[in-house]
């Protein structure tokens, strides 16, 4: 946790340009990541930016008592990504497809049967995220890409803790379905 989040900045009045870019300088990095984990770098450099402007529209509206400005913060990224969910289902659509073809190619090759191997893990997480649930993946996605906590999340997307738990735990189930299924198939 950094000093921004421990202090849970003042966004209102004229402290709020100083402490936006403070906010930006300390989680700007992390958010690109999660991003460009989620969709893709173009992408992701468009939604930092636009995370950025929504905060600085919002940030009268920071409210420190319901969590951290991380947590805000990557709230806000991951519906800007919702908004791009179509692209972002058609991203992991494509990559299935690549996947695919690249195991119809056969080898005795041993590191081109690993490519194979690979190729078909690949798929099948990508048909595993795509079939999850938006809000189910949101969770997932948080926990694993932006290593936030179900508390955070749940401040990030205001909901409540138990129903963030609820998704984690129901995402992690049918993708564990999912990767199983796959690994049979094999």
């Amino acid at each position: 946790m950094t000093d921004v989040d421990s202090d849970r900045p003042d966004l209102s009045g004229r402290a709020g340009g100083p402490a936006l870019t403070k906010l930006h300088d300390a989680h700007a990095r992390d958010l690109h990541r999660y991003l460009a984990r989620r969709l893709n770098p173009a992408v992701a450099d468009d939604l930092l930016a636009e995370t950025f402007l929504v905060a600085w529209a919002r940030r009268a509206r920071y409210d420190p008592a319901r969590g951290t400005a991380r947590a805000w913060l990557f709230g806000i990224a991951t519906n800007l990504s919702r908004q791009h969910a179509r692209t972002e289902a058609n991203t992991l659509r494509a990559m299935a497809r690549d996947a695919g073809r690249a195991a119809v190619v056969e080898s005795e090759d041993a590191a081109s049967a690993a490519r194979v191997d690979a190729g078909r893990a690949v798929r099948a997480l990508a048909d595993g995220l795509a079939a999850l649930r938006p809000e189910e993946r949101d969770v997932l996605l948080l926990v694993a890409w932006a290593d936030l906590r179900p508390v955070e999340i749940a401040a990030a997307l205001d909901l409540n803790v138990q129903t963030v738990r609820t998704h984690l735990h129901r995402a992690r189930t049918k993708l564990r379905g999912r990767l199983d299924q796959g690994g049979e198939g094999a």
